[in-house]
């Protein structure tokens, strides 16, 4: 492991910061079966899988979500 200290890493710009956080949540995903789900997340997963089965027309599409988000 590369010992970075925290101070440095602030020096980098925030492109460079941003590149880092993504670099780092990327190799967190890869490892997903490390983070097991709660049986609470769990519940929840199948309880929203299940309604989108049973209506699937309720989903809505990533950029109507977006343009609400920028709307509200």
């Amino acid at each position: 492991m590369v010992n970075v200290p925290f101070d440095e890493l602030l020096k980098l710009s925030v492109p460079e910061r941003i590149q880092l956080a993504e670099d780092l949540w990327d190799s967190i995903a890869a490892e997903s079966e490390a983070l097991p789900l709660t049986d609470a997340q769990r519940a929840e997963a199948e309880r929203r899988l299940a309604e989108h089965d049973r209506d699937p027309e309720s989903a809505i599409s990533w950029e109507e979500v977006r343009g609400r988000l920028r709307v509200e």
